[in-house]
């Protein structure tokens, strides 16, 4: 008497693949979200009116490469630039440029003081860890980018945001490297917002 043993090898064959897949779908999953974490965002931003004009406040959550932390640490000046783009929307015509203003900033280690060195506009502080100094370096306080009168009020606008390594300022041999690779890029997705234009208060009466 001739015995098959087809349907259970199929049955084992199916499950294998079910955990195959299933083992497959996690590994992309936790993948996927340690990729996501790894990368530089804008997490925030807003325009607002002050008696001087328009200023932005916002927040970048900044990570490092392993090559540009290294680099921090050997005492590489790292560069990055913040690039902000304000558009008034026209429906009968190309929208109408409002302003394209860029924020120069620094951060390095001093080695004597063994503290990271922020530079922001006309600001310098210093932490005592690459944490606290990415904080400093992401966190936008009323960076004046309009002047008085530039925005209409109630009129709405489109803004968008990001930062970015400078790598033009990098030592030479390692700007010429950046073009050929990721290791010395570092560049945040575009933070997109709409707003109306915020009006100003009203100037207090002296008594």
């Amino acid at each position: 008497m001739m015995v098959s043993f087809m349907p259970c090898c199929a049955r084992r064959d199916s499950a294998l693949r079910w955990l195959a897949g299933l083992l497959l779908g996690f590994w992309l999953a936790v993948a996927s979200a340690a990729q996501a974490s790894d990368k530089s965002t804008i997490s925030q931003a807003a325009i607002r009116a002050t008696p001087q004009g328009y200023v932005l406040d916002g927040e970048a959550n900044i990570v490092l490469n392993s090559t540009l932390e290294d680099a921090l640490n050997r005492g590489i000046n790292l560069y990055f630039l913040l690039e902000l783009d304000v558009t008034r929307p026209r429906s009968w015509w190309f929208d109408e440029d409002i302003v394209d203003s860029v924020r120069k900033m620094r951060i390095y280690y001093h080695l004597l003081l063994r503290r990271y060195v922020v530079e922001a506009g006309y600001a310098t502080r210093t932490a005592a860890t690459l944490g606290e100094a990415l904080a400093m370096l992401g966190q936008v306080d009323a960076w004046q980018v309009l002047e008085r009168g530039a925005l209409k009020s109630g009129q709405r606008y489109d803004a968008r945001l990001r930062l970015r390594l400078d790598t033009s300022q990098l030592p030479k041999p390692l700007s010429i490297g950046a073009v050929g690779g990721d290791r010395w890029e570092l560049a945040t997705p575009w933070y997109v917002w709409s707003f109306e234009a915020p009006a100003f208060s009203p100037p207090t009466a002296s008594p």
